[in-house]
């Protein structure tokens, strides 16, 4: 018999088996409700899982989120960094998330130890890091962004300041050609939006010649080319809810089609295609998939996996993104 240490220290998650007689929406909602706890969760997660979920945003309304709360406990349904985001910004709350090995291919992209040899080589430098990294990075970085204020951010500074932007090498070159700035860019990307495949994506749009083709920024340069409007996922929701057009091919990851589908039913939303053969046809993000009901009830009840972040590392990397929450006020 494992004990539930023993069991995230193994498997990452909470392995205990979930009785079936057990309605688990009605266990959460009444377990949230008893612990004070709060239930935040990204655009990507399963529709289960936004559907039971007190906030659901992208990086920066998450942030917000789970800076503003005044619940004891956060139980952040999404990816690691957006778990220990939370914790920096909430360091007395007990921060939780359902499963440790929900990682992201963009913040792996840039190890710390690597990242810090790069920017020891431009000192005159300022560093703007994109959410999607660790902690760690956050420590090394000046000012954190989301694809929701990248822009404002970097036009905030000097025309003559020095930038390196990090992870995202997409969303860095996409900011670097709207604002003009030459920026040094870290070589990162997320490993599902370098995965539209552009010819499936072309053949898609000849099918549909009457669709906008709308994409987040961590696509790659020649599908951003063609896209009719380009925004963040908080972006792309309000601009399917506010465009004239009845139909939209939509290149991002395709949980955010749930939210976007009950806020415009009548609208036609078509998933950007992936460049594998998957049962959706779309392009999925599997360290999101891997929150489920039955892991977001175990966080909840035996309050594990929970997420620590060293307070020298955490201390620096609060600055980095109280300092993106100051410049985003109004976003």
């Amino acid at each position: 018999m494992t004990t539930i240490e023993e069991q995230v220290n193994r498997y990452g998650y909470v392995t205990e088996a979930v009785a079936e007689d057990i309605d688990l929406i009605a266990e959460i909602t009444r377990l949230k409700k008893e612990k004070n706890a709060v239930i935040l969760a990204h655009y990507y997660v399963d529709a289960e899982i936004q559907d039971l979920a007190d906030y659901i945003g992208d990086s920066l309304g998450l942030s917000q989120q789970a800076a503003a709360t005044e619940a004891d406990m956060i139980i952040f349904c999404g990816v690691h960094f957006m778990g220990e985001t939370a914790k920096i910004l909430s360091p007395n709350k007990k921060v939780v998330i359902p499963d440790l090995n929900a990682g992201c291919s963009l913040a792996d992209s840039a190890p710390a130890d690597k990242f810090a040899a790069f920017k020891a080589q431009y000192p005159d430098h300022i560093v703007i890091s994109y959410i999607n990294c660790s902690a760690e990075i956050k420590a090394l970085t000046d000012i954190v962004c989301t694809s929701s204020n990248a822009l404002q951010i970097v036009e905030s500074l000097p025309k003559d300041q020095k930038i390196i932007f990090a992870p995202d090498a997409n969303l860095g070159r996409y900011v670097a050609h709207q604002t003009g700035r030459d920026m040094v860019l870290w070589d990162g990307a997320c490993i599902v939006h370098i995965d539209i495949s552009r010819e499936k994506l072309k053949q898609l749009q000849d099918e549909n010649p009457d669709a906008l083709l709308i994409a987040h920024p961590e696509c790659k340069e020649d599908i951003l080319k063609q896209a009719d409007y380009v925004s963040s996922t908080t972006g792309l929701l309000k601009f399917v809810k506010e465009s004239n057009h009845t139909k939209f091919i939509v290149a991002t990851e395709a949980g955010i089609l749930h939210k976007m589908r009950q806020s415009v039913p009548d609208k036609k939303l078509i998933p950007a295609p992936g460049s594998d053969n998957n049962t959706c046809a779309c392009s999925e993000c599997p360290y999101m998939k891997m929150n489920t009901l039955e892991k977001v009830y175990n966080a909840l009840y035996y309050e594990q996996p929970e997420i620590f972040v060293p307070e020298d590392i955490r201390l620096k990397a609060y600055e980095s993104v109280a300092r993106m929450l100051e410049l985003s006020k109004g976003i």
